[in-house]
Parts: structure tokens; C-alpha cells; sequence
């Protein structure tokens, strides 16, 4: 059975600061519902923390989306690629709203 290679894509971030910023203080906030459940804290309290640390890792993905958009897209699309892309952007976007 011949293994399958998987090729890793790379793209320099233009927000990436933002990003890293970002996924570290949901880092926190993770660390922070953990240590909520291990003191017994209120149901609605821990679940108001996640719904908080959703939004934050939407807010990162919209980030993220954007950027694909105004950069791989538009290059893709003025360079021949375009078909190719939109296609991807479309297959993460039903994959990311299920």
C-alpha cells in the first residue's frame, strides 16, 4: 500500500501578533474554566465562560477567513488559481459552520 503524502501548506500571517495575542488569552480562558470545574464552581458560570471562549475562537477564525480572503483568494483569482480557491474557501466555510 503506497503512503500517502500530505503537503503542509505555510503562509506568513499578516495579523499574526493579533492572532497569537488572541489564542493565547483563550489559552487563559480555557485554563480558567478547568480550574472552575476542578473548584466546583455554579453550572452557568463555567458555561457563560465557555460560551465567551467560542466567541473568542470564532473571532480568531473570522480573523483568519478574512485574511485568506483579501490574500490567497485575490492572488489565486489574479493569477489563473481562482477557480481552485474559491472552491477551498467554500469547503472550510461549510466545514467551519457545521
Amino acid at each position: 500500500m503506497a503512503s500517502r503524502q500530505t503537503q503542509k501548506k505555510t503562509v506568513l500571517q499578516p495579523r499574526k501578533k493579533t492572532l497569537q495575542t488572541r489564542m493565547r488569552r483563550i489559552g487563559g480562558q480555557i485554563a480558567g474554566i478547568q480550574e472552575m470545574i476542578e473548584r466546583d464552581r455554579y453550572c452557568v458560570d463555567i458555561m457563560t465562560q465557555i460560551s465567551a471562549a467560542k466567541s473568542a475562537l470564532d473571532s480568531v477564525a473570522m480573523l483568519l477567513l478574512e485574511d485568506h480572503t483579501r490574500h490567497c483568494v485575490k492572488d489565486a483569482l489574479a493569477n489563473g488559481g481562482g477557480n481552485q480557491k474559491i472552491e477551498e474557501l467554500v469547503r472550510v466555510v461549510k466545514k467551519y459552520t457545521k
